[in-house]
């Protein structure tokens, strides 16, 4: 391993720590105070929570697999994006409210997690 790999290693473990930081902090926040936070804050916290569960994962595998993991990760989220784009134009208007909303929902976290991995 060459020192700039070490260094972008070093940096993805820093960020991971931080990540990791943040999101036991809010976890602790949603346990402690649940019960006063409005449902609207909540569901936002949750919403953070995925996102940093994913940008966990992502450095792990990272720095455990390295570049390699990374390029293949983010051309299978472009591919599943895609293909799932392509499925929801030519057959939303045969799929139920609640699959439609789940793939939009799905959607979006492929194209938030596509802007964190780009």
């Amino acid at each position: 391993m060459n020192k700039s790999s070490k260094r972008e290693n070093e940096s993805r473990i820093e960020q991971l720590i931080d990540v990791v930081e943040k999101h036991a902090r809010t976890e602790r926040h949603l346990e402690q105070y649940s019960d006063i936070s409005s449902p609207e804050n909540i569901a936002n916290a949750e919403k953070v929570q995925k996102q940093r569960e994913e940008e966990i994962n992502t450095l792990k595998n990272l720095v455990a697999y390295g570049d390699d993991y990374y390029n293949d990760d983010v051309e299978n989220l472009k591919g599943n994006y895609e293909k799932t784009k392509e499925y929801m134009h030519y057959n939303a208007s045969h799929m139920s409210n609640k699959d439609l909303n789940n793939l939009e929902e799905k959607q979006k976290n492929r194209k938030e997690q596509l802007d964190i991995l780009d």
